[in-house]
């Protein structure tokens, strides 16, 4: 029996809670027993949710501009999660709001779009996603019903411009889900699929939706199962926000990253010793994350990792420190995480891969560059030289897909391990490759392993790693004209 009150946002998530720990197989006979068990198994756009709508709210799915629930102003969302390897339930996929229409949005205010009238208030009900399993029977797991409010919504109202201000330059074919912080507009449609047409721009651009990205999802994950529920709103109860690095205030006269650039800027020129001194904590220089360390004090004096700080958090921006010799050369290569062999097997689309997620990441990239000093003896001197926020470009996007294709056709040889000949000899891309990406180890020691999903053979860790010469390459075009005057030359 559907007892709930469509009018009600409260109502419609309490009714939402009797899902939870159950199969649409298994509770909708006690919400409508006039449904067959078999018409449950039907495919339809938007899968498991219009199943969702259709039986279990008992409404017809349909393409209204409107929430879902126009009197009560509520929108509903259905999103999966997958378990890891230590029994963990994590975000599987971004958060899909709404198609942009691209000739649309350039004429539309954030306040009167659909965007916001669909997304402000949702309710969104996790289930645990097993490949092959049928809809019917995939349990339910949280309910929450959030509200979009606050300095989120500053942001969010950020993100919208953004977009929005790309396409009226004609550039929707160059947008990026790493161009924003919570909201993505990200592709739709698979590879090849026709493009669609955009205005002040001759140039077709591939298919995109508003969404919230993982990082911005995993922060509503955190918030029902810090709860201790199965269910919470944010409607009457705040999040722990952990370190907030801009406030609501700040953000009605500057963007997030022109709050933080102001930050850097009085350290320009100045080395870690001196900034530390200045910012009045200790950084231990036999440290080798002491660069990074700086970084953090700088932005927040107790900004001990990215994950304690709010915005960051929630809009997966990632600190990196690059130190520039003064040769022009950038000192490291730059790693990331460690490759997941199960995640790349299981995933079909590199869209929805997590190295998808890292390249379209926002990175905050924090540079020290190499100067002449008599007085430092144990250690070259590096100053802080630049700080900028960095997104990869379109342009090598077809590059990074190559790349994970050749780790995708590894794990499904299983030939993981090392690539100095054998049967079973990775061909992962090297540095010796010169292609810009490369598979490295990333481990303790050789004792430190992972396994082949394929065999279970216990094979070595490996990571996903940027080459030096491809960031010296994005620190050249960051520098523009002043990278001449440091360094006489251009090359790569």
């Amino acid at each position: 029996m559907r007892n709930y009150d469509a009018s009600d946002p409260m109502s419609i998530f309490s009714f939402s809670g009797s899902l939870l720990g159950h199969t649409l197989a298994e509770i909708i006979p006690y919400v409508d027993d006039s449904v067959s068990i078999e018409s449950l198994n039907q495919d339809g756009k938007g899968g498991l949710g219009v199943l969702v709508e259709k039986h279990f709210f008992g409404y017809e799915p349909n393409s209204d501009p409107r929430p879902d629930f126009p009197e009560a102003g509520v929108e509903l969302k259905v999103s999966p999660l997958k378990k890891s390897s230590k029994g963990e339930y994590k975000i599987k996929e971004r958060l899909v709001c709404d198609m942009i229409d691209y000739c649309a949005l350039v004429e539309e205010n954030f306040e009167d779009s659909r965007f916001f009238r669909k997304s402000m208030l949702m309710l969104i009900i996790f289930y645990l996603h097993v490949s092959g399993c049928p809809k019917r029977d995939l349990q339910f797991l949280y309910s929450v019903l959030w509200r979009i409010k606050d300095k989120d919504l500053l942001i969010i109202k950020e993100d919208f411009r953004i977009i929005q201000e790309k396409v009226r330059q004609g550039l929707a074919h160059e947008l990026s889900e790493g161009d924003t912080m919570y909201l993505g507009a990200c592709r739709k449609g698979q590879k090849g699929q026709a493009q669609r047409k955009q205005p002040n721009s001759p140039v077709l651009a591939n298919a995109r939706a508003f969404s919230f990205k993982p990082a911005y999802m995993r922060t509503i994950l955190d918030f029902v199962r810090n709860s201790g529920n199965a269910m919470a709103s944010n409607l009457n109860e705040d999040e722990m926000p952990g370190i907030e690095l801009v406030s609501a205030a700040d953000l009605i006269n500057d963007s997030f990253e022109t709050v933080l650039r102001k930050r850097f800027a009085p350290y320009i020129g100045m080395d870690y010793v001196q900034i530390s001194k200045s910012l009045g904590v200790e950084i231990n220089p036999s440290e080798k994350s002491k660069y990074a360390t700086i970084a953090r004090r700088i932005l927040h004096h107790g900004l001990v990792s990215e994950n304690s700080a709010e915005e960051l958090r929630k809009s997966g921006i990632k600190i990196k420190t690059i130190r520039l010799q003064k040769n022009g050369t950038v000192k490291e290569h730059m790693s990331f995480e460690g490759i997941n062999y199960k995640e790349v097997l299981e995933t079909d689309d590199w869209i929805d891969s997590k190295w998808y997620e890292i390249i379209t990441t926002r990175y905050m990239f924090v540079v020290f560059r190499e100067v002449e000093d008599d007085n430092w003896t144990d250690e070259p001197r590096y100053v802080l030289d630049k700080m900028f926020f960095w997104t990869m470009p379109a342009s090598d996007y077809s590059l990074a897909e190559e790349y994970w294709n050749n780790i995708k056709a590894n794990v499904l040889a299983d030939t993981l391990l090392n690539s100095d000949g054998g049967e079973r000899a990775n061909t992962f891309w090297s540095l010796r490759d010169n292609r810009f990406f490369h598979v490295r180890p990333k481990a303790r020691n050789a004792d430190d392993v992972t396994y082949s999903p394929i065999s279970n053979t216990p094979v070595p860790k490996k990571a996903y790693w940027f080459d030096n010469r491809y960031l010296r390459k994005k620190l050249i075009n960051a520098y523009g004209p002043d990278w001449d005057k440091l360094f006489n030359h251009r090359s790569i």
